[in-house]
């Protein structure tokens, strides 16, 4: 299969961003399919959509993809478009970070010159604040370890319980709920 040329790969990522639009405004997977569908007949817009899925078979006059193929086109599109989304944000964050840590080097500075020049306590006080903002930024401090332990730090005591124990649970837990509106 050829390389998609550069208006094909505009509209391939149109419909991945029209993919996207209509999941998160709730729309199922088999109308989005059939809404983003190139061949009319199946399209829910009577419609040919530009690089729609299907276009291949569409172009050649084959039947059109299968319900189960046209909903799987859609969540990988949906799927690809998040992932490259994923991907642009991770960029622009790293970015940001680097920037804002830019940024406290040089309040940074200003404040150790103060303490260290000076002795002064306020500015001893703005350059720790301004460390401890930067490992946070930059991840610097060790997570703290935590442990989960049962009653009087022992081992956590796990039980099992059947389909009847946990509907029992849940309808306690929902009279209770309702008891204290």
């Amino acid at each position: 299969m050829a390389r998609p040329t550069k208006a094909q790969r505009a509209a391939i990522a149109k419909r991945r961003a029209d993919a996207i639009d209509l999941r998160l405004a709730g729309v199922d997977w088999l109308t989005i399919a059939r809404k983003l569908a190139a061949d009319p007949s199946i399209n829910s817009d009577r419609a040919a959509y530009p690089q729609g899925y299907g276009c291949e078979r569409y172009a050649k006059g084959q039947e059109p993809p299968t319900d189960d193929a046209l909903i799987r086109a859609a969540c990988k599109d949906v799927r690809e478009a998040l992932s490259e989304r994923r991907a642009v944000l991770n960029e622009e964050v790293e970015e940001l970070r680097s920037v804002e840590a830019e940024r406290l080097d040089r309040l940074w500075f200003v404040a150790y010159k103060q303490a260290v020049r000076d002795g002064n306590l306020a500015a001893i006080d703005r350059a720790l604040r301004i460390m401890e903002r930067r490992a946070k930024l930059l991840g610097l401090d060790q997570p703290a370890r935590t442990e989960v332990t049962g009653a009087e730090g022992g081992p956590l005591q796990i039980e099992t319980a059947d389909l009847a124990e946990l509907e029992a649970l849940i309808a306690i837990t929902e009279n209770a709920a309702r008891g204290s509106e």
